[in-house]
């Protein structure tokens, strides 16, 4: 008998690749927080809409509290901010020969590895779009990359197996022995995605708006600085080309590279991040912190200043405390800051 999948947070991510993974006759497990989406997922089913395919699929479903047993996989997809109290809850059901597979965005594999160890530890990296609406219902807005692989330059068995699971969501999906490189990566152009999360514009329109673009640029070449001073080497994807940010580049090549993430975005049906959703639609706190904060830390562990992402941290710290609203007028701040660097 097949082991079972556990998805530990079944909102955007985790809900999309669990309703994918039981369509396929996969046994999955999911475990949310949300009583009345898991009620949904294990009655009605879970409902992925949007244009690249529409289903419903019923999952298992239980809450952080009826959880019992161990398991060999868990898929841990809840949001950053999240990650250090779901490592404590899911633990005792991790089998001691299991692995936790992180497919979230930021470092959180930092956080898992703490818990587990470095050899029980993977990243995924995913760039899909996708939305949690209400309970039951997930909103699956374009294709994306998605990679995996261990957070130690191996493959193993469960490696390979991970991946074939992958590819059932994303038959293009790959396998690395370098998912840093991916995860620093999606940190720049997370840090980007933070900053047009300041308006109401689109991510196409913030990033075809020429006012904004160096904006983007700075972003970018801080977080690939930090990176190099890491030894870290960023990979490309979904028209961002991290080359093009680093300091031996020129501007001509930064503005290629946000042209293709402006070209990307156009043909979503989620025309904005999930940070933006986080801040205008559910009225919550978002994951600045523990994605792009963590950069500016260890920006300084290395000697090194990141003005512009530590003012895109304050920003959004300020709308979530209704400081700020999200407006032309508090991306201005970044915008005269680039002019004053």
């Amino acid at each position: 008998m097949a082991e079972k999948i556990v998805v530990w947070g079944a909102g955007a991510i985790g809900g999309t690749l669990g309703a994918y993974w039981a369509r396929a006759g996969k046994d999955v497990l999911l475990v949310d927080t949300e009583a009345a989406h898991v009620e949904c997922c294990k009655t009605t089913g879970l409902t992925v809409t949007g244009p690249v395919e529409e289903f419903t699929q019923v999952i298992q479903a239980v809450t952080p509290e009826e959880i019992t047993g161990e398991y060999k996989c868990i898929v841990l997809a809840v949001k950053a901010v999240h990650t250090e109290d779901a490592m404590k809850a899911l633990t005792p059901h991790l089998a001691k020969d299991g692995f936790v597979l992180s497919a979230q965005n930021g470092l959180n594999e930092l956080i898992i590895a703490k818990h587990v160890g470095e050899e029980r530890t993977m990243g995924a990296f995913v760039n899909f779009g996708a939305d949690w609406l209400e309970p039951g219902r997930i909103l699956y807005g374009n294709r994306g990359a998605v990679v995996v692989g261990e957070i130690i330059p191996k493959t193993f068995e469960r490696t390979i197996k991970t991946h074939e699971l992958l590819k059932i969501f994303e038959p293009d999906a790959v396998l690395t022995e370098n998912i840093w490189g991916y995860l620093w990566g999606k940190l720049a152009y997370g840090a980007m995605l933070f900053g047009t999360a300041l308006t109401n514009d689109s991510m196409t329109e913030n990033f075809e708006d020429a006012e904004r673009r160096a904006v983007w640029i700075n972003l970018g070449r801080e977080v690939m600085a930090v990176a190099k001073a890491r030894n870290v080497t960023p990979i490309g994807f979904n028209g961002f080309n991290p080359e093009a940010f680093s300091a031996q580049s020129n501007d001509n090549a930064a503005c290629e590279s946000i042209a293709g993430l402006a070209e990307f975005n156009r043909y979503t049906a989620k025309t904005h991040s999930g940070i933006w959703r986080d801040l205008a639609v559910r009225k919550r706190k978002t994951e600045v912190d523990q994605q792009i904060g963590i950069i500016g830390d260890l920006a300084e562990d290395v000697g090194l200043e990141t003005p512009m992402i530590r003012a895109v941290v304050e920003l959004i710290h300020d709308i979530e405390e209704g400081r700020k609203i999200q407006s032309y007028e508090t991306i201005k701040v970044l915008i005269d800051k680039c002019r004053a660097i």
